[in-house]
């Protein structure tokens, strides 16, 4: 398989994997989303916020809102811009995040040890570190 080939099938097979994985999710993308900038990230500002997920600006407020009303996040005044507000994790977002990601790898987990036999999993295995470069990689790009 030449380069261009195993790239787009990676890509697919990834892609794939990762939509169906979210099927396991009980919130909305997006939410689950910002919740996941925010744990990795710290405190950020909804146009911040906007431009990691490639979203419109009205469109990550909007998920804010939601997320503010299930008291998911808090804001408070942004130290350099008193115009701008910097959304923070609460504990019941983060424990909602663990919650959810826990329900993923869970799902994910069950069904490596149903369809892989011992080999296979070794071989994934094996395979993270590598995929771990690429997303390194790609990422400083």
């Amino acid at each position: 398989m030449d380069d261009k080939h195993l790239a787009e099938e990676l890509r697919l097979t990834i892609g794939h994997l990762v939509r169906t994985v979210r099927a396991a999710d009980t919130m909305p993308p997006g939410e689950s989303a910002v919740l996941g900038y925010l744990d990795r990230a710290g405190p950020m500002t909804t146009a911040e916020i906007a431009q990691q997920r490639g979203v419109t600006h009205q469109s990550a407020a909007k998920t804010v809102k939601d997320l503010l009303a299930q008291n998911l996040v808090r804001t408070e005044a942004h130290p350099g811009d008193g115009r701008k507000l910097l959304l923070h994790l609460t504990q019941a977002g983060r424990d909602r995040l663990v919650e959810e990601r826990r329900r993923r790898a869970d799902w994910l987990g069950a069904a490596i040890n149903e369809v892989l036999d011992a080999d296979e999993r070794r071989t994934l295995e094996a395979a993270l570190p590598l995929l771990s470069r690429l997303s390194t990689h790609l990422h400083g790009k």
